[in-house]
């Protein structure tokens, strides 16, 4: 078991890794929309959040020489269920069928107040 860990998607903000590889299958942690470039937020609005999201989860299976075709099981978390659609939209721009198995939960509250946070489960 090995940490997965790149600068093209923001550090782990506590005590966990960008993502964690056992061979056989890789855990990305769950992922808010950081710009990893600035270390910001860049935007209030569900869409620009989500594709930051899917944007560091890209660059984290890429460091572990995978792709969004290799996930098997995303984690949706949202701050409003009425968010759903257009979230939604952002993330069939990002895979393909056969589509990852999925939750999504709406929840009280995610690190710095944004909209989105998604974790995958990825196998070789």
């Amino acid at each position: 078991m090995k940490a997965v860990s790149t600068n093209n998607a923001p550090a782990a903000i506590g005590p966990y890794s960008q993502a964690i590889d056992t061979g056989a299958m890789v855990f990305v942690s769950g992922q808010i929309p950081v710009n990893p470039k600035t270390g910001n937020v860049e935007s209030e609005d569900i869409e620009p959040q989500a594709i930051q999201v899917f944007e560091n989860i890209k660059a984290i299976l890429a460091e572990a020489g995978l792709s969004m075709c290799n996930v098997a099981k995303t984690t949706c978390l949202l701050a409003d269920m009425g968010l759903f659609s257009k979230f939604n939209t952002v993330y069939a721009q990002y895979f393909t069928e056969p589509y990852p198995a999925r939750a999504t939960f709406a929840v009280k509250g995610l690190p710095k107040n944004v909209l989105v946070e998604v974790e995958v489960v990825a196998v070789r």
